[in-house]
């Protein structure tokens, strides 16, 4: 760095135990699943993953065994499987080698390694786990959580109500545990927004959820469920249903009880609430920013909270997947949790399930690569490849390479995945739109498309389109099927000469929305940003016009804004609008009250909002993989890179998880000094990379990166 004294110190800590033991392999899993006790392996030929620890530095080599029994897998006994002493590196995503693994039955594995000088480490602990009966996903579902929540606030307004505040929004239910002297009637009140300090707003507007609940009490029973109303829209064909053994939950933070003839204790009430899989330590981050630590928080604690039904979800008011909202939802994620199933199961779910917006279909791909490159595992895209090829939308382009909506058909829709082939996919840019569009009330008079005129050859929907191509080139060269992946490499390259020749303004340095059009809106820019397309001599005019635009985009779109500003270096202008305390900002959202990501900015915005919808929650994934610059340089990062561009930050740490580990980073700026300590996991190379482009490769274990400024 320019200006600055380096000083690289590679610090290797060996922690050692009390009794001396040596660090061992751990965070087992079979096919994605970290503890697979409850869980039905769906695969009869099971991958298994592990951590190698850092103090072994590279893993030179390794032995599972499998057995039927604890008993022999503890003497050695292998008498399922043993992949015998294997000089292999690899440590993800290992399969079973045999063919006798049965449905219903329970086996016991473990794993040892050889480090980078060939010297062997103790078996790890060991895993069970039972095979299921396969069910046409490839992936296996993780099991979902329940925990009973105690309130943080009990208050007592008089003699017979009560208010209780959970502190947070969480799906589930409420359970009352009391011995009431006498059969009567508790009315109970739930909700996530408040009118007043200790009152439940009973009208809360859009979909921010309300229910009154009447509860018969009976003497001499002493444990209570409130019994919830189903929503029709929710539970209808279209959404993902929950197991029965749920009942009928619903996001709310508050309750009331009235007509509540006894005196309420914290022991007597709780909320029971329901999650999929979630470690809440696997991730972390801090910073000098207050505001943005509070961002952090409201985003990630979205991941787990709306991971109630197994599958990426719009939010409580259809509870149907979009591939917009999951493509978001997907990459917070894996930031915050080392959990992939989950992703997995959604990918599978939309090659049948696919929606409407021509925009969200070209999202499917770009799912798909995220699962390859944040696992190294080829079975997705390699199982589901000829539909890929169909989501990339090249059977509707034309003769330029251009592509439009209007050139569907019932044979592509079929292809696509729709059920019913009559139907059509439409463009959509971003949502709300305008009246002047859809004539949709609701939306307010501009929508969130900063004006974006609606042409047949669609600029944003051409820019995913360049990004399919360019992805489905990697996917097939991948899978070997190399005269596909040259196909797609030059159609990518003709799409993208195509988009700047007809579609960007030179004269203004600008793309317009589209062929034939005159505007020019911030989606039509962001988005050649985000994927790369802008060439460099317009990149300044570009980004002028970006950041002359704010934020006229919906949370949804504010994910490719803050992709193409990071991705050009543009760190402080994104780290104004995730800082940003405007009505247009994930602050508001916490002004507003909900502790959950929204769906839209604010209610004024799209009046019809829910308080729980991952798309609104982009900084969980922009924070640690744009800001900090956390990311695979290789398939299951096998390399990691760290680009960081912390802006005005004085310090900040954070913890990322992977599929070999976690990768933990702290930085801090005194006085101009800055300094970087980063611990990389065990089996796993990466680059620092700072701004002024050197690069610094750091070894697994502790390193320590100073820079003094001269003086």
């Amino acid at each position: 760095m320019k200006g600055f004294r380096i000083y690289i110190l590679a610090l290797m800590v060996f922690p050692v135990s009390c009794d001396n033991t040596p660090p061992v392999p751990s965070g087992l899993m079979v096919e994605f699943i970290r503890d697979p006790v409850g869980v039905r392996i769906m695969d009869l030929k099971p991958e298994f993953t592990w951590i190698v620890p850092h103090e072994a530095k590279r893993q030179t080599a390794y032995e599972i065994l499998v057995a039927s029994s604890v008993r022999n897998l503890k003497s050695g006994v292998a008498d399922i499987w043993s992949s015998q002493k294997t000089i292999s590196p690899q440590s993800c995503e290992i399969e079973f080698g045999d063919d006798n693994l049965y449905p219903g039955k329970t086996y016991y594995w473990k794993v040892r390694i050889w480090d980078e000088n060939s010297q062997p480490t103790p078996y790890s602990k060991i895993q069970s786990f039972t095979i299921g009966d396969p069910d046409g996903y490839i992936t296996t579902p993780n099991r979902f959580l329940s925990a009973l929540n105690p309130a943080e606030t009990i208050v007592r307004s008089d003699d017979n109500h009560y208010f209780i505040d959970f502190g947070r929004d969480a799906f589930g239910t409420l359970f009352l545990e009391f011995n009431p002297t006498e059969n009567d009637t508790v009315i109970i009140h739930l909700g996530e927004k408040l009118s007043g300090t200790h009152h439940i707003d009973r009208n809360p507007g859009g979909t921010i959820r309300y229910f009154k609940v009447l509860l018969p009490v009976t003497r001499g029973k002493k444990s209570y469920t409130a019994s919830l109303p189903p929503d029709k829209r929710n539970t209808g064909p279209a959404a993902v249903h929950l197991p029965d053994s749920f009942g009928v939950i619903a996001p709310f933070r508050y309750a009331e009880l009235e007509n509540c003839r006894f005196s309420l204790k914290p022991e007597n009430i709780s909320r029971k609430v329901f999650s999929y899989y979630f470690d809440d330590d696997a991730s972390s981050f801090a910073s000098s920013d207050t505001i943005l630590n509070q961002v952090w928080d409201l985003c990630k604690y979205t991941m787990k909270a709306t991971s109630f039904t197994g599958i990426y979800i719009d939010g409580d008011r259809e509870r149907i997947p979009y591939e917009a909202d999951a493509y978001i939802n997907q990459l917070g994620h894996y930031y915050t949790d080392r959990e992939y199933s989950m992703a997995r199961i959604s990918n599978e779910y939309f090659i049948r399930h696919p929606t409407w917006p021509t925009e969200w279909i070209l999202q499917t791909l770009l799912m798909f690569w995220n699962d390859y490159m944040f696992t190294g595992n080829t079975e997705s895209i390699g199982a589901y490849y000829e539909e890929l090829k169909h989501k990339t939308l090249s059977s509707i382009a034309r003769e330029d390479g251009l592509i439009s909506s209007k050139n569907v058909t019932d044979e592509i829709m079929a292809g696509l995945g729709f059920s019913n082939v009559k139907e059509r996919i439409r463009d959509i840019v971003d949502w709300p739109p305008a009246q002047k569009d859809t004539g949709w009330k609701l939306a307010g008079p501009e929508g969130e498309r900063d004006g974006y005129e609606m042409v047949e050859i669609n600029t944003m929907v051409n820019v995913f389109y360049y990004r399919n191509l360019v992805l489905m080139s990697e996917v097939a060269g991948i899978l070997g099927k190399l005269d596909d992946s040259v196909f797609y490499h030059s159609e990518s390259l003709r799409v993208r000469d195509t988009i700047n020749s007809k579609l960007l303004d030179k004269s203004r340095g600008i793309y317009l929305d589209g062929e034939s059009s005159l505007h020019a809106s911030l989606h039509a820019n962001m988005m050649p940003l985000a994927f790369g397309i802008v060439p460099e001599e317009h990149k300044k005019t570009v980004i002028e016009f970006i950041k002359s635009r704010g934020m006229a985009c919906s949370v949804y779109g504010s994910q490719y804004l803050l992709e193409g500003l990071y991705r050009e270096g543009e760190a402080d202008y994104a780290y104004s609008l995730l800082t940003s305390t405007g009505d247009r900002s994930w602050w508001n959202m916490i002004r507003c009250g909900s502790t959950i990501a929204m769906e839209a900015w604010d209610m004024k915005y799209k009046p019809n909002s829910d308080w729980n919808h991952a798309w609104g929650a982009a900084p969980v994934n922009i924070i640690p993989g744009y800001m900090w610059g956390i990311a695979p340089a290789e398939p299951g990062f096998k390399k990691a890179v760290i680009r960081p561009q912390l802006g005005s930050l004085k310090h900040s740490r954070i913890s990322v998880p992977t599929i070999r580990g976690t990768i933990t980073a702290e930085f801090s700026d005194t006085e101009g000094d800055k300094e970087y300590t980063i611990n990389i996991p065990g089996n796993m190379d990466c680059d620092l990379v700072l701004l002024d482009g050197v690069s610094y490769k750091l070894t697994p274990g502790f390193n320590k990166l100073i820079f003094k400024k001269v003086r």
